[in-house]
């Protein structure tokens, strides 16, 4: 084997060059049921079909086959679907035609393989909204979608809301009218400001605190509409504290995608499920941790989560709200999809120095299936964007 299929060089934010020696594949188990010590969903991206126009401000062109062939990747290793959440780039280039196309086709394969799903209603089928009646009337138009799919609903943040909103009362009026007409329980959604920044001040207030307090009284007063909350403010402490005020039954599912294997650790008292996008990326180390938390082997959970985090953080390192573009990258470094492209092109939103960053932890964590089909790639990645060596 020749030295070049073994190492490659890749470009740093330094300005520099590293030498990357690629690492042995490791042969992950399957583990196609679900956890018993924990919930866990991975919301999922979608492909971009690569001669589709794909422009920004155009309809989405999805590669059907190869974005529901992720999903089975992910199903094969125990991981529910988190459908048309963020990650699948709501309010960032899917629109609504292609996520109704997304979470049919996603609930028909998930329902065939008796796995779990859920999907994300919003309001952002809608380009103008004036008023709380109408955020209400767009919710209940979502709602009502998703819930015709057999799929689980994810009560997704509105933009429309936090811009009509003028008080927490308002938030609550929406929620309220909402959770009473839910046929099942659903995922209620606290998406913060690194992830949207249209969001900020959401809950009637810019203080957290405050915003809690109004999060938790809704929680409260419709417990039984309520499976979970999924929480992504990327503060561990404040989750702690959030999880210890719930309700019986109520679960917490972290979003946070910096701390989270402390969060599913948990404490004696407390864990986290889990939402994540990062399970996108890390699904089958993620599988090997939960397995191992199944059997309460705690040291072999932290050894196999620990890899990851270094990587997850930096997919997800500011401005947060791109770290689908990292997330796409894996996917095609992986072999899960033909091309880097994504809707609304925004697979120019992330450098080459920041690429090539998420290739090295993948390879550290050893998480690229072939390692020289992915050096492969990355040194055409380069080479086209004028970085070769």
């Amino acid at each position: 084997m020749s030295r070049e299929a073994t190492r490659i060089q890749l470009p740093t934010t330094e300005g520099t060059w590293t030498d990357v020696e690629l690492r042995e594949p490791r042969q992950w188990k399957d583990h196609p049921r679900p956890y018993a010590s924990r919930v866990a969903f991975a919301a999922a991206h979608v492909v971009a079909d690569p001669l589709g126009d794909n422009t920004p401000g155009a309809p989405a062109v999805v590669d059907w086959e190869s974005t529901l062939a992720f999903r089975r990747e992910l199903l094969r290793y125990g991981l529910g679907v988190a459908e048309a959440m963020d990650t699948a780039q709501r309010n960032m280039g899917l629109d609504w035609p292609a996520v109704q196309q997304l979470v049919r086709r996603s609930a028909e394969q998930a329902r065939a393989q008796d796995a779990r799903i859920a999907s994300g209603a919003g309001t952002d089928h809608r380009a103008e909204i004036s008023g709380i009646d109408e955020v209400i009337a767009a919710y209940e138009e979502q709602v009502a979608f998703v819930e015709s799919t057999g799929s689980q609903v994810i009560l997704m943040a509105s933009r429309h809301l936090a811009r009509e909103a003028r008080s927490a009362e308002d938030y609550r009026r929406v929620y309220d009218t909402i959770l009473r007409q839910v046929a099942e329980p659903v995922i209620l959604h606290w998406l913060g400001e690194a992830f949207d920044p249209q969001l900020a001040g959401y809950w009637g207030s810019t203080d957290v605190a405050t915003a809690t307090e109004t999060f938790l009284g809704l929680v409260r007063e419709h417990a039984d509409k309520i499976d979970g909350v999924k929480v992504s403010l990327l503060s561990a402490e404040h989750e702690r504290g959030l999880r210890a005020e719930l309700p019986d039954g109520v679960r917490l599912y972290t979003g946070d995608d910096f701390n989270y294997p402390e969060l599913i650790r948990g404490d004696p008292e407390h864990h986290s499920d889990a939402l994540l996008g990062a399970f996108a990326a890390i699904a089958p180390a993620a599988s090997a941790a939960l397995s191992a938390l199944d059997e309460g082997d705690f040291a072999t959970y932290d050894a196999e989560m620990a890899p990851t985090l270094p990587l997850s953080r930096h997919i997800f390192s500011a401005p947060t709200f791109y770290y689908k573009t990292g997330i796409a990258f894996m996917a095609w470094l992986s072999g899960h999809q033909p091309g880097f492209t994504m809707v609304g092109g925004l697979q120019s939103a992330r450098g080459v120095p920041h690429l090539a960053r998420v290739f090295e932890l993948a390879n550290e964590a050893r998480l690229l299936p072939d390692p020289e089909f992915a050096a492969h790639r990355m040194r055409l990645w380069l080479e086209a964007a004028g970085a070769g060596r």
